[in-house]
């Protein structure tokens, strides 16, 4: 994978990119071997080829691991797009300026202006729009929780009339069928009879 500090870009980039890669090998190699052979004497003096690999290994490792860790912040912080932004910024900015045409420009920086006075003035209104529009959907969720809400009441409300109905109606068989097993035996078996024969006489 292509090191960031490796990718072309504007020139202004480019420029970032030299002046930091001077940067970083400056500071990995800026001790030298005499100071390594200060820290390790007995080691310098047994194995003084050896030694001085390993002071060189350690130096490139400090460079690369250097490079590696700038490479994450630059992606975290997308550092090349945004300095190639700025590069595009400045370039049109002067050209612009080159053609006469920052005169009657709003969005031109001027000296007298309090950073704090644009940036609330170029974010109050964009914050009022969300707020007007956070305030619509509030208020059409609002209506919506009402609606539901009320057919929820009202198929409760029909629930429980259906469930009246029911319970008077399982009232009344369990009347009859109380009603049905107080009456003699005799007597039903007369009117099954009766009833039985005026079929009969009925379907002749």
């Amino acid at each position: 994978m292509m090191s960031s500090l490796n990718q072309p870009g504007s020139r202004r980039w480019t420029h970032f990119q030299s002046a930091l890669k001077l940067a970083i090998q400056r500071s990995a190699h800026k001790w030298t071997y005499e100071d390594f052979a200060e820290c390790f004497p007995l080691y310098a003096e047994e194995e003084k080829n050896g030694s001085s690999a390993t002071f060189n290994t350690i130096s490139d490792y400090i460079e690369a691991q250097c490079i590696r860790d700038l490479d994450t912040l630059f992606k975290e912080y997308d550092a090349q797009k945004n300095l190639d932004i700025l590069h595009k910024v400045l370039i049109d900015a002067k050209e612009r300026k080159a053609r006469g045409e920052l005169g009657n420009n709003n969005n031109v920086w001027k000296e007298d202006l309090e950073p704090r006075t644009v940036v609330c003035a170029r974010t109050i209104p964009i914050l009022e729009g969300q707020q007007k529009r956070l305030q619509q959907l509030l208020e059409e969720t609002t209506t919506e929780n009402r609606r539901i809400q009320a057919e929820l009441e009202n198929s409760h409300a029909v629930t429980v009339e259906k469930n009246k109905e029911a319970a008077a109606l399982l009232r009344l068989v369990d009347d009859v069928c109380d009603a049905w097993q107080k009456l003699p035996a005799n007597e039903i078996e007369a009117w099954t009879v009766q009833t039985s024969q005026a079929l009969k006489s009925s379907l002749q």
